[in-house]
């Protein structure tokens, strides 16, 4: 908890304004009870007094009277400051911490975002967050408040009365003995607690993401009941956990009133024997109720603070966890060609088995390369080494004639242009999605990209044409429109090297040749890296490498493979049986 607080830096002089606020309440609050005993004792001094000195007198009470106002607007006016002063630095603190979470996220390579699930990032930035800083505002307010205020004015009641102020020798360790009790268990379910919320998160974003699919399959009632049972838990955790505060409050309060009756008992004695005047008493009985409150709510931010720990712990995972993938020391900052060779590489995947195994290959700046294999044969496992999304178990990858390792991961991955599997659009419009690849990209550059990607006829179709909005993840679109997006989308950026993963397989045979062909002509420096199931999307590649298992089975053109490559030809076979099966069917009709 305490390592987080750097992140309090920028508010340090609220943070420190704010406890002295708090200390100048406590002291106003604390001359209020011995401006009331004087009162008391004022008017039972005049009771059998005569005209004189009882007028005498309620002057002196209207005197009292404006000494605890001036206090009690004193005492307001501090506390009012303090909550407003806490407030920037506790919300301060809060959003420094996120943007820390963020930055720290922003650095991550793909293999360090595989240790955290995405609805337990999300619940770590905001639920986890919200704790500590829920827990620093109590902190620098309440936790400087309450010791003070219980310190004060207990030395104030064992002044007044050391035989009254005898029952706390006994009450507060009976308070903290209870507390010991309840508290570690509370902790305990409050952790348990977070987790389930990791897990009620997860279902929720799941459902939300997939709305669509889970309509399309009727799968709503399946959904409902996933979402109640994860609900459940969730709700039987936190009951579980509020079940101890429940019990412990009950508790704390009977010791409460217990401690107050024992007051009572001994301040009436000490009255009758003349040990302690009423007016006192009347003091006492006031500090007594701050006293109890400010060891309890002592106690209570201590378990806060506890349970807070929980929060802060999850989120220190994150913050000090190391990325992977670093710069090196004087890193090279500019990629000088497209050129790309894999030397002996292997890769896995944490501490699994080998998924890439010893592949050696090289592509010469410019060329446009196919890669194929069956499913699960890694072939984006093998792009995702280019632009150093993950790092090599063993071997080296180069890339312009330079280990990836030697260059800065800003400068390799804008040299590096990659559609993705799973193409990725966000809310706004199409011109803002697009200049996500290059953000000062003319509306001529913008419809450049869109022609090469054979995009613009259908973003022109649009009413608003560039300006048409996407919606969230582009759902206004359709999935080989998106695959069209994203094409020109990192076409923008003009990359050295241009890899599409499996990106045009939404769209028609005619239209992934005319992207290839205009690929071609208008990126001819560029290296052109091509994933795909379709022969006819690599067939005209200058080389095709085929995958098998994780290592190279065979490289060579289109017509060196259907020779010599039993994998390639069988996969050739097939497409243009099911092709020919298709076209005897059209004649038949």
């Amino acid at each position: 908890m305490f390592k987080l607080l750097k992140y309090a830096d920028k508010y340090k002089v609220y943070a420190f304004i704010c406890p002295v606020l708090m200390i100048g309440e406590v002291m106003f609050e604390l001359l209020i009870p011995q401006v009331m005993a004087d009162i008391v004792e004022t008017i039972l001094l005049t009771e059998n007094a005569d005209a004189a000195a009882q007028s005498a007198a309620i002057h002196d009470i209207f005197a009292y009277g404006g000494k605890m106002l001036i206090f009690a607007i004193c005492s307001l006016c501090c506390g009012s400051l303090a909550a407003r002063v806490g407030a920037v630095a506790g919300m301060g603190f809060g959003a420094s911490l996120r943007h820390g979470l963020m930055e720290k996220l922003q650095t991550f390579s793909f293999s360090n975002i595989d240790k955290f699930s995405t609805a337990s990032l999300i619940t770590r930035m905001t639920t986890d967050v919200n704790t500590v800083q829920n827990t620093f505002l109590m902190l620098i307010r309440i936790f400087f408040r309450a010791p003070i205020m219980l310190v004060s004015a207990l030395i104030l009641c064992i002044r007044m009365s050391p035989e009254v102020a005898s029952v706390f020798a006994v009450a507060l360790p009976i308070i903290v003995i209870v507390l010991a009790i309840f508290a570690p268990i509370a902790i305990k379910r409050f952790r348990i607690m977070l987790k389930k919320f990791d897990k009620f998160n997860a279902s929720i974003q799941e459902n939300f993401t997939n709305i669509r699919v889970v309509k399309a399959f009727v799968r709503t009632d399946y959904e409902k009941k996933k979402f109640k049972n994860s609900n459940d838990n969730l709700t039987e955790s936190a009951i579980s956990a509020e079940k101890i505060m429940v019990l412990g409050e009950p508790a704390l309060m009977l010791l409460m009133y217990l401690t107050i009756t024992a007051i009572v008992i001994i301040a009436t004695k000490s009255i009758s024997e003349m040990k302690l005047e009423v007016g006192q008493f009347t003091a006492i009985f006031t500090y007594a109720f701050q006293i109890l409150m400010s060891f309890l709510m002592t106690i209570m931010i201590l378990a806060q603070f506890f349970m807070a720990e929980a929060s802060a712990k999850r989120i220190g995972e994150v913050l000090n966890e190391e990325p992977d993938i670093k710069d090196p020391e004087n890193p090279i900052k500019e990629v000088s060609d497209g050129s790309v060779e894999f030397k002996n590489v292997s890769f896995r995947y944490g501490s699994g088995g080998d998924v890439i195994k010893d592949v050696s290959f090289k592509i010469n700046s410019g060329e446009m390369i196919g890669i194929m294999g069956a499913t699960g044969s890694s072939k984006s496992s093998v792009v995702q080494l280019i632009p150093r999304l993950y790092d090599t178990a063993s071997g080296e990858v180069l890339v312009g004639g330079r280990n990836v390792k030697e260059y800065s991961v800003y400068g390799l991955r804008e040299a590096v242009s990659m559609v993705l599997q799973k193409n990725v659009l966000f809310s706004g419009t199409i011109a803002e999605n697009l200049r996500w690849g290059n953000k000062n990209a003319t509306d001529e550059e913008l419809k450049k990209a869109c022609e090469i990607s054979d995009a613009l006829s259908f973003v022109e179709s649009f009413p608003d044409g560039f300006n048409t909005d996407l919606g969230q993840g582009g759902v206004n679109v359709s999935g080989g429109q998106k695959q069209r997006l994203c094409i020109a989308r990192a076409i923008l950026k003009n990359p050295k090297i241009l890899i599409l993963d499996d990106s045009t397989s939404a769209v028609d045979t005619a239209t992934d040749a005319r992207i290839r062909s205009a690929l071609r002509k208008y990126t001819p420096d560029t290296t052109k890296i091509i994933i795909a199931q379709r022969i006819s999307s690599v067939s005209d590649c200058d080389k095709i490498i085929i995958l098998d298992g994780g290592a190279i089975a065979d490289i060579g053109t289109h017509k060196e493979l259907l020779e010599r490559s039993e994998i390639y030809r069988d996969i050739y076979d097939a497409q243009q049986k099911g092709c020919d099966e298709f076209e005897a069917e059209r004649s038949e009709q």
